[in-house]
């Protein structure tokens, strides 16, 4: 778990992310503190939809510490020095598109955003560094083709 902070019309918000161990984008939550509660909400609505965890890795803000104590989870928090990179490196597609869109106006585009950004980059991120060009043209080409299937 990771979150990064968001100005919208000159106030600070904060976007709390949640990646797998592959760095895909699992759940992005907008909210307007980054305290113990609004981390214990984000928590809960990950541990319903996803199940629970062997550990869950983040940064050192005190906020997660406090919402995992309130849960009774806190021997599963994992905190080090780049352990949680790939919950930071989750939030650079996130960044280049939103100079792109000029910011947001409000939190209710941001969330709505955000989710769908996540869901379809994570469809369409094929590693392309890993592969020959042969694969990944027909990774990307079935990305594509369950896509169209998916919009019809």
């Amino acid at each position: 778990m990771d979150g990064v902070f968001v100005r919208i019309n000159g106030q600070i918000h904060y976007l709390w992310c949640a990646v797998d161990h592959e760095g895909e984008v699992l759940e992005v939550i907008a909210s307007k503190r980054r305290d113990c509660k609004a981390a214990l909400k984000s928590l809960k609505r990950l541990m319903k939809r996803y199940g629970q965890t062997k550990e869950i890795v983040t940064d050192r803000l005190r906020s997660y510490g406090a919402a995992m104590k309130a849960m009774g989870i806190v021997e599963r928090q994992e905190c080090g020095r780049w352990l949680n990179n790939r919950a930071e490196n989750s939030h650079q597609p996130f960044r280049r598109r939103e100079v792109v869109m000029t910011r947001f106006r409000d939190v209710r585009a941001l969330q709505k955003f955000a989710t769908v950004h996540a869901s379809i980059h994570n469809h369409f991120n094929q590693d392309r560094h890993l592969n020959r060009r042969g694969i990944f043209k027909k990774n990307r080409s079935d990305a594509l083709a369950e896509w169209r299937q998916l919009a019809a």
